[in-house]
């Protein structure tokens, strides 16, 4: 804004005209509102808000470790009656059986009069471990009477013994004649007989009971 003076005699008189008439009351006020509102920006600036105090302070927490539980061993310890051999292995981990293991058990379940082997179900290791598994005595050693049988070994033992069946399932790798000693004979078949599994002979004189894999049935 500008002004002018006029001369008087008591001195100078000054005149004020304003040359801009766009200069308003309102126009003074809308730019202490604006000041105002940059004051308040700049204190909102340098002070800390409280996440930020927080965050400083805060001690971050490391991840939760999920911890794996290593799969389960399957193992069996078995004394083959006929041949001496032992043999203590783990044959199965998780749900994955280990093919070279099997393969010892299969070379161990031989046929011991001939030396054949054959390939036998696994399902019947895992009957024999829920067997001790039921009798509460897991990894106890397992004298096995008979294994694998050759139709040959077969038709040998049925020459001899009536209780022998022309169609056994020792000779499809399916069954297993066993005790475990310290265990009554009764009680080894019970255990058999309660797990519904397959086929679950009874043979009090020789002290042994079969277990196969084959249809759930006894005798």
């Amino acid at each position: 804004m500008d002004f002018e003076g006029s001369r008087v005699e008591s001195g100078y008189q000054w005149t004020w005209h304003f040359r801009n008439s766009e200069v308003r009351y309102t126009t003074i006020r809308s730019q202490l509102f604006a000041l105002l509102l940059s004051f308040a920006g700049l204190l909102s600036f340098h002070a800390p808000t409280a996440n930020a105090i927080v965050s400083e302070n805060a001690t971050v927490a490391a991840p939760a470790t999920v911890t794996t539980p290593a799969p389960q061993e399957h193992r069996l310890r078995l004394f083959h009656t006929h041949t001496d051999e032992r043999i203590d292995i783990v044959y199965k981990v998780g749900n994955t059986y280990i093919p070279s293991a099997l393969s010892r058990l299969n070379y161990f379940l031989r046929d011991h009069r001939t030396g054949d082997v054959r390939a036998y179900d696994p399902r019947e290791f895992d009957l024999l471990e829920a067997i001790e598994q039921k009798l509460g005595r897991p990894h106890a050693e397992i004298d096995i009477i008979c294994g694998y049988r050759t139709p040959w070994s077969n038709a040998f033992l049925r020459s001899r013994s009536s209780a022998v069946a022309q169609h056994s399932l020792h000779m499809q790798a399916m069954a297993i004649d066993i005790r475990i000693p310290g265990t009554q004979t009764s009680v080894l078949r019970d255990a058999a007989l309660s797990l519904h599994r397959g086929g679950v002979g009874y043979y009090p004189g020789e002290e042994f009971v079969h277990v196969d894999v084959g249809r759930v049935r006894r005798w």
